[in-house]
Formats: C-alpha cells, structure tokens, sequence
C-alpha cells in the first residue's frame, strides 16, 4: 500500500466519506485515509481508537487497509471487525473510547463503500470538520509509531442491552423482519427471538451483494418482499433495517408502508407523559402531520436539517427525550444512550403494541393527514448540486415566498411545503412535496422539479 496521490474530494461529503469501490475508493485511500485519522487524532491527545466494518463485498480490504494506516501512526485500534454501526457506536460507549471508524456505506448502492468517524466525544464528524480533515490528509503530515490491534467482540454486550432495556405487554405478535441481506442479518433473529413474538424472518443471510433487494428501508418499492410475507403470514407488523443496521423501515399488518415521520407520532404519543421535557427534533423532510401531533400533544417541536450526523448531535446538545428523520434515523434518550439502531427502534414499536389490541394503523388514528410525495432524486454531479441550490434560492426570494434555508431549501405556503436541498450522500439534489390537496401537490412537484431540471441544464 502506498499513500494516494490526487485523492478525490468529492468522497468527503457532508456527513462522511463515500464513494464507489475501487473507480473513488481504493485500498491506497483507505490506507491513507487511516494516516491521516491516526495522525490527527495523536495530534489532539488520542492514544487509541475503534474501527469495525458492515458486510459489503469490499469492507473488509477497506478495514484493513484504513488499520493498517492508522496503526502506522502509533494510535493502537480496538478492532471490532464486522458489526452493524449502531454496534460500533455502542462499544465507543462501552470502552469510553470516542475517536473511531465505522466502514460502511449505509444504505447506498452495493459497489459504494465508505467511512463514518469521530475523532472525539462530539460524535461523528461532519460539515467543516470532514472538510478540515480533507485538507490535514492533503498536507500529508502524516506521523509515525507502532499501534497495536486488539480484537473486540462486542456482540454479546449489545444484545444485553438491547434485551434489559425493553419490557413487553400481554399481547403477543407475529412479527416479519427484514434484514435485507444487510448486516443486521449477523444478529436480527437472535436478538429478536429473545422476546415473547412469534417470528418470521426473510432476506436474513448476510450478503454484501444484496441480493433480494437496495438495503434502504425508507423507499417503498424496497419493501415489498416484506409486504408479501406479512400478508400470507397475517403478521401483525412487518419491520426492515437498512445495510448497517441504524435505519427502521416498517409496514402494518395489511401492507401499508408507514413512514418514519409517522412512526415518529406513535412513539411521541406513547412517550410524552413519561417524559420531563417534551421536545422532540424532527428534520426538514419530515411531514406536517408530525409538527402538528406534537402542539396538539402538547409538546414542542424543533425543525432541523436532515443528516443523523446533525440531528444526532443536535438532541443531544438540547438534551432531548427523542428525534429523528424521514430516513428512518431515530435517536431515544428516554431510557436508551441515544444513538440510532433500527433494530431497537423496531423492538421499541413492538412494545407499544404488546401492550394494546391497536394495530398499527390504529395508532395513528386522529392525525392530521396531508397528500405528499415520497423523497424524490433528481440525479446531477456533485459539481453543480449546489449551485442549482443557490439558484433555486435566488428563485424562491425573488418570489417573495416564505422559506427556511437550514438545510437547502424549504418552501412554505399556507396550503403545502417544497423542499429542495443537495444530497449529502451522493451527487443527486434530493425534493419532496407536501400539500392539502392532491392538485396542490402536483402543482408543487411539476413547478420545482421543472426549475431543478432547468438549472441542471444550465449549468
């Protein structure tokens, strides 16, 4: 291996570093990328780190070479090897080590691979701290020393927690899961089989080459090998989880899919009694059916960017009781450490319905129910997504429309919302349309997807 010369900088993204394996990503950057962690985090007083890796085709040569790199700086590594991300994120906790590195592309395509890190307490990098970190690679100062690799197996601590931290009702469930061939499919059915359900599992041998289905819950069409087994089976719930294992997708006993800002409503609603402070964080992509449920709850609602890097920060710093995301990142403070795993965000909903007759459906029962669009991707190159932004911007102002700019943009009238903002993940501009009325939502949609498509051309 050998440093990489004309890294790519389009792989540091805004929330961690991506890229397609081997045209962005290679084992020379992973291995440089290591140089640079273990480099960085000696130079801020760090002696050791943790690393562990998903289950793509290509994680393990990327974790072997990001080792091998950081070790070279004299950082010792606390090797987990493969593990889901909200296991690494756990063992972070449980050998109060904070600086680390998760090898995982989360739920982009199969060929993509990349890294989630923190150099310390504050969590995982993002913003200008990854762009920081770009240009301390790009230096190439690299320092120099002997670490030392101690493997971790951390499977068994995490169950435990998982398993002590929930208690369930009377009402036993016939529950379908979908591990997508992810990497939650290493412990899903053990771990779920621990608790009074009766369950089926699908899709739950690992492989990196996701063979049945995209490992992202949150996209419906993605779903519906679930909605099919929940159907023949009369299950109560279907429940699938994303390629690293810290995303929820859910669909009722009769094949709806329910999205995660409603998901949000039910664990809201369950929660908010038992709660001192009741506020909750929601991101911009969020429907208004949420921001509703919380005032007529009672409770108070944050709107934020999108990102779990962000949105994970940002209920811990307000010290929140529970967050989340359209993209099925959920963070719960209440009686958990506050780090997203989809596979406790999917035991925490059986709870609730372990506890009533209700189905799903009828949990939701009373909400304020709006016609809106699922994430839509507009595909361009990173070089220009945010310049269409800038130009939509532009757009909306000379309008004279009312409008948040926390996170791309986000249109408000008194009858919808538009939102129209720059992948953090990939080089798309990412929209999604919400409105009263189903004519309304199509005027919304045809009006900013047309402007989009014509500042792509443009530029």
């Amino acid at each position: 291996m050998k440093i990489k010369e004309n890294l790519n900088k389009y792989i540091f993204r805004g929330y961690d570093i991506r890229g397609k394996v081997p045209e962005e990503l290679d084992e020379d950057t992973a291995y440089t990328i290591g140089l640079g962690f273990g480099s960085y985090i000696k130079k801020i007083g760090k002696k050791n780190c943790v690393v562990g890796h998903d289950n793509r085709i290509s994680s393990p040569m990327l974790y072997n070479a990001l080792i091998t790199g950081i070790t070279e700086t004299g950082i010792d590594v606390l090797a987990l090897g493969l593990c889901t991300t909200p296991m690494y994120y756990y063992a972070c906790l449980k050998l109060n080590v904070f600086s680390g590195v998760m090898v995982t592309a989360s739920h982009n395509p199969k060929d993509d691979n990349g890294f989630k890190f923190a150099f310390d307490e504050r969590g995982n990098c993002k913003g200008k701290e990854i762009e920081d970190f770009l240009k301390f690679i790009l230096n190439k100062n690299f320092a120099s020393g002997t670490g030392m690799i101690e493997e971790i197996d951390i499977t068994n601590d995490y169950l435990s927690l998982l398993k002590n931290n929930l208690s369930f009702g009377p009402h036993r469930l016939k529950v379908v899961i979908d591990p997508g061939n992810g990497t939650t499919s290493i412990i899903a059915k053990k771990l779920y089989e621990m608790f009074p359900i009766d369950l089926i599992a699908i899709n739950d041998i690992s492989d990196g080459n996701f063979p049945n289905h995209h490992p992202d819950p949150c996209v419906e069409d993605n779903l519906y090998q679930l909605k099919e087994a929940v159907l023949k089976a009369k299950a109560d719930i279907g429940l699938a989880f994303d390629g690293d294992g810290d995303r929820l997708g859910v669909v009722s006993n009769n094949a709806k899919f329910i999205p995660n800002d409603k998901y949000m409503i039910i664990i809201i609603r369950d929660i908010i009694n038992k709660v001192s402070k009741k506020e909750f964080l929601y991101d911009v992509k969020c429907s208004k059916s949420l921001s509703d449920e919380i005032e007529k709850l009672g409770g108070k609602g944050i709107c934020y960017r999108t990102g779990n890097s962000y949105t994970k920060a940002k209920v811990k710093e307000e010290d929140l009781p529970f967050g989340g995301e359209l993209s099925g990142h959920v963070y719960f403070r209440d009686r958990f450490p506050g780090f997203d795993s989809g596979l406790y965000a999917g035991l925490r909903l059986l709870e609730i319905l372990s506890h009533t007759n209700k189905t799903v459906e009828e949990l939701l029962d009373g909400i304020n129910e709006y016609f809106s669009t699922e994430e839509i991707k507009i595909p361009t190159e990173d070089n220009k997504k945010f310049a269409i932004i800038d130009k939509v911007k532009k757009y909306v102002i000379d309008k004279n429309y009312n409008y948040l700019d926390i996170d791309g943009v986000k249109v408000l009238f008194n009858d919808g919302w538009a939102l129209v903002r720059a992948s953090n993940t990939g080089p798309n501009i990412t929209v999604r349309f919400e409105a009263s009325t189903k004519e309304r939502l199509d005027e919304l949609r045809n009006e900013y997807i047309n402007l989009v498509n014509k500042y792509e051309e443009s530029l």
